[in-house]
């Protein structure tokens, strides 16, 4: 039964006295006073349920909502959750888990969390950023914007290894199919996962070029050979009907798998045969770098080494909040991205900012006269002036220094992010998934900072 709140207030533990504990109390207080959150998890919860009056008493939205804030926080696996989750007092009185429950499983947790869409996320922290500023905690009259690189969970992106997971993937369930249907759907092919294996450590231990040739075009040929046994199972797969529904949808399920991994590794096979036989140079947005994680861009950035993942642009404020993100697919430059992210600020503020500081990625005289023709802009600084002086960008050197300065702000932010949320690498699955990894970070970070806030205003006052 999917449900937004507990029906009655569990029997709780006694609260804990301890600065971690009083974080956690006040973000828990922030989101008691915007209920609207829990109501967009709620939807997406029930998305699929058709009586969320019937069956077994599962966890609330605030349940889900408050344990997936506390995975970011802690960088907890979804098995560590379920444990801190049953041995913490303070992690139990946040998620409203009484004396005398079970807990939860890992997987309920992590199928629990997954179900909460990036749209929902970055709703939740607009009501976040709301809130900010209906309690004065944030303004948003001076932002600075930075880009930075979430990596993505793969290995070296070699072209040798793509091939070997092609092969040793194919294989493996070419392999299940005739374990579990024997009688059924019996395949016949020859598993070439070990001959891979020793074409790959050909390829990494030679010396040259030379010697990598004919070790990649046996290679490429035992790849061929397992995509051309993968093709002849999904035609008789498809073609073979069966009576018992559960398994001809477990055997629909495999034919899919079996066409993503054949279509990925046809790919591959081009690219390498491209690179390395034909020495020619394969585009970046026609690369495939993981056959489990497609979606993966390459990113580089000036002469640092090229990173693998994806390429997100940040909107912080005065607060250090969050206040914005935009999650970029290839790679596009600093200098297109200006418009775009001052318009998002007039989206959830009604307002462009009064002021604006931004990376020197960003500078351009076209930029600056866009920013300075948004109502309401009146000084941009640009980390480096690439030409621009200095009197256009901003009223008085004053106000450039002090804009300047107040941009390396976001740096913080960025390195918070990824020390203590989780940012430093992202091992969700599948690009809506790191979409969602991304804002469950954000949101996180923005929740304790406000808490923060909070508590400073409070012993202030007292």
């Amino acid at each position: 039964m999917r449900k937004k709140f507990n029906d009655q207030i569990p029997l709780m533990n006694p609260t804990v006295k301890h600065s971690h504990a009083a974080e956690y109390k006040a973000v828990d207080q922030i989101l008691q006073a915007n209920p609207l959150i829990f109501d967009m998890v709620h939807m997406d919860l029930t998305e699929n349920v058709k009586k969320d009056n019937a069956g077994a008493n599962g966890m609330t939205s605030e349940q889900v909502l408050k344990a997936a804030i506390i995975k970011q926080r802690e960088g907890f696996s979804y098995a560590e959750l379920a444990f801190h989750l049953l041995d913490s007092t303070t992690y139990r009185n946040f998620c409203l888990i009484g004396i005398g429950h079970k807990g939860f499983s890992s997987a309920a947790l992590c199928g629990n969390i997954k179900s909460i869409s990036p749209e929902t996320w970055e709703m939740i922290n607009c009501q976040n950023v709301c809130y900010a500023q209906e309690e004065k905690l944030e303004r948003g009259r001076e932002v600075r914007i930075d880009c930075t690189v979430v990596p993505t969970n793969i290995h070296d992106p070699r072209d040798s290894n793509q091939l070997y997971d092609c092969v040793r993937v194919l294989a493996r369930i070419l392999t299940s199919v005739n374990a579990r249907f024997i009688d059924q759907a019996t395949l016949i092919f020859t598993d070439h996962t070990s001959r891979a294996k020793r074409r790959l450590l050909a390829i990494m231990n030679a010396k040259g070029k030379k010697g990598r040739k004919e070790p990649y075009k046996d290679l490429i040929k035992v790849t061929r050979k397992t995509v051309g046994y993968s093709q002849n199972a999904v035609s008789r797969l498809s073609q073979t009907e069966f009576n018992d529904p559960v398994m001809a949808l477990a055997i629909n399920g495999i034919v899919q798998d079996l066409n993503h991994f054949i279509d990925l590794a046809e790919k591959v096979i081009d690219q390498t045969e491209r690179r390395v036989l034909k020495g020619e140079s394969v585009p970046a947005s026609e690369k495939v770098l993981s056959i489990f994680e497609p979606h993966t861009d390459i990113i580089i950035k000036d002469r640092r080494d090229p990173l693998f993942g994806h390429k997100i642009c940040l909107t912080g404020g005065k607060s250090n909040l969050i206040l914005d993100c935009t999650i970029l697919e290839g790679n596009p430059a600093d200098s297109t991205l200006v418009e775009d992210m001052l318009d998002r600020q007039k989206d959830i503020y009604d307002r462009y900012p009064l002021k604006a500081a931004l990376d020197g990625g960003f500078a351009s005289k076209e930029n600056l006269k866009i920013a300075k023709g948004k109502e309401g802009v009146k000084d941009v600084c640009f980390a480096k002036r690439r030409g621009i002086k200095q009197e256009d960008m901003c009223r008085s050197e004053y106000v450039y220094k002090r804009l300047r300065r107040f941009r390396a702000g976001i740096e913080s932010g960025i390195s918070w992010l990824k020390r203590c949320f989780g940012l430093r690498l992202c091992n969700w699955k599948g690009f809506a998934s790191f979409k969602s990894y991304i804002w469950s970070s954000i949101v996180s970070a923005n929740l304790f900072t406000m808490a923060r806030l909070k508590l400073n205003q409070n012993a202030t006052q007292a």
